[in-house]
């Protein structure tokens, strides 16, 4: 319970709270529905190495996997490919495949930029899951 101090009929100088917690509750709500919105990273996949002294298995020959090399140049499965042929090849290899999953490989010492465009070209052809290759993937480490 309050008390007033003063003069019956003068001004009083209390806050009003109510409008500044309902401003408040209006930024909340802004703040969560923006917050969603915000931009997130490549979805990837990384291969698991098979057992040391494990068989190649018909899965293991059916695996595409895309090499940017460090001159730039692109090669899926050990075949060179261009940059423009690279997207339409992806859609002959996969036109009959149920599985639609791509591993790129990047060299080292290369800019991440062109390891993202053979990415960019295999979602645009279509691909469902993109993985990456590292060095120690590799080696089954």
């Amino acid at each position: 319970m309050g008390m007033a101090v003063g003069a019956p009929g003068s001004v009083k100088s209390d806050i009003n709270m109510t409008p500044l917690i309902d401003v408040l509750l209006v930024l909340l709500i802004i703040f969560m529905v923006i917050a969603p919105v915000t931009p997130k990273g490549l979805e990837t996949l990384v291969p698991q190495p098979a057992p040391p002294n494990a068989q190649p298995s018909a899965a293991d020959q059916r695996t595409v996997v895309i090499s940017v090399n460090k001159d730039k140049s692109l090669l899926i499965n050990q075949e060179p490919i261009s940059e423009d042929r690279l997207g339409s090849r992806l859609e002959e290899i996969f036109k009959t495949r149920a599985e639609r999953v791509v591993f790129v490989k990047g060299d080292p010492d290369l800019e991440y930029r062109y390891v993202a465009n053979a990415i960019d070209i295999a979602k645009g052809a279509g691909i469902d899951k993109v993985g990456l290759m590292t060095q120690k993937v590799e080696a089954g480490q």
